[in-house]
């Protein structure tokens, strides 16, 4: 379909809307935190003043689980929900969420279709990317006045690196995280874990600092582990700190050798009050400059190669975004890029060995 074709379309798609659900209104699950108040500000209050639709925010820690929940009880509460990537192959597989049709999306910047425009993995038949994020090492600078870490190897190096280390408390971003710590180049650590000898070395790595980690489940209990001093070193969502270090002026900085980048996506759960709201609201937010916008208010990147040129700066109008996003290449160029598909078809017994290995 050509990019008028689409945007034409997408148009009556929302034109529509506008007409139709003046009293209509739709409640959108999010991570919540940080994230859930720049979508708020980016997307959901501008959707509601152009198109007369309703729009509240729901924060949940696991989105995923209560899509799912909801789905299997009979009673879905929220018509769009955001989850990660290797949730949506999951859900997409059980017959959880709808299918989107591309042609609602609306065409890039430059008049290109959806699917020329989006990043690889960022189209899916259930699902479509809202930005790029990344798991990041983060660092409280008070406690190396003399050295700053600068790779995956000083998070795990304690002696030159003293101090507790904070790890997110799943096996995901964990075990690839142990075996780039290890050595083993980005490009590998997947093939690396899908043998027995890769996991136990994963583990094994893990193991080395397993005394001094402070394990943690949501994502704003990595910076307040910082801030609390409970660790000098922490895994976190890379916009958690943003926000911390801009936003609430906390002394923290990243570390990007080893980041690990992620897409959160939008799904509309089966049986979902106002489907077809739920559909104009994933529309807009289709477009570049929304993508762009979400910058604005939180360090994470647009999924849409068009939408790059729209970012600026910060919403205090002084700090260029462009350094903080995980997408900009100086801050790529050591990253891993998740894969969705081996957590999809490994994530069940990686997790059950996870949670033996902790308890043990």
């Amino acid at each position: 379909m050509t990019g008028r074709l689409i945007a034409g379309a997408t148009l009556a798609l929302l034109t529509a809307g506008a007409a139709a659900a003046q009293d209509g209104s739709i409640n959108i699950t999010t991570y919540g935190g940080a994230f859930g108040e720049a979508l708020n500000e980016s997307l959901v209050k501008p959707f509601t003043q152009q198109t007369g639709i309703g729009a509240t925010m729901v924060d949940n820690a696991d989105p995923p689980a209560k899509l799912k929940a909801e789905v299997e009880a009979g009673n879905v509460t929220s018509a769009v929900y955001d989850v990660e990537q290797s949730d949506v192959i999951a859900l997409c597989d059980e017959g959880l969420i709808e299918p989107i049709d591309p042609a609602i999306l609306q065409p890039g910047a430059d008049g290109s279709a959806p699917a020329d425009d989006y990043l690889p993995q960022a189209l899916h038949e259930c699902a479509t990317a809202i930005m790029v994020w990344s798991t990041v090492i983060a660092y409280d600078t008070t406690a190396f006045p003399d050295a700053a870490p600068a790779s995956v190897a000083d998070f795990f190096d304690l002696e030159k690196f003293p101090g507790r280390r904070g790890i997110i408390k799943r096996p995901k971003y964990a075990l690839e995280f142990a075996l780039l710590g290890d050595g083993v180049a980005p490009d590998q650590v997947y093939e690396v874990l899908l043998t027995p000898e890769g996991v136990d070395r994963a583990f094994a790595k893990l193991d080395t600092i397993k005394d001094q980690v402070v394990w943690w489940d949501a994502g704003a209990q990595a910076p307040q582990l910082l801030a609390d001093k409970e660790v000098s070193m922490t895994l976190a969502y890379n916009g958690r700190i943003f926000d911390a270090i801009i936003g609430e002026g906390k002394p923290f900085a990243f570390v990007w050798d080893g980041a690990n980048l992620d897409m959160d996506y939008w799904v509309v759960p089966r049986g979902a009050p106002d489907r077809d709201l739920a559909m104009q609201f994933i529309a807009y937010a289709s477009n570049p400059q929304r993508q762009a916008d979400l910058s604005k208010y939180i360090a994470y990147g647009p999924p849409r190669k068009s939408a790059a040129a729209g970012v600026g700066t910060y919403k205090d109008g002084t700090t260029e975004m462009r350094p903080y996003l995980p997408t900009t290449p100086e801050n790529a160029e050591k990253a891993l890029v998740n894969d969705a598909g081996f957590w999809a078809d490994h994530g069940a017994e990686l997790t059950e060995r996870f949670n033996g290995w902790l308890a043990g």
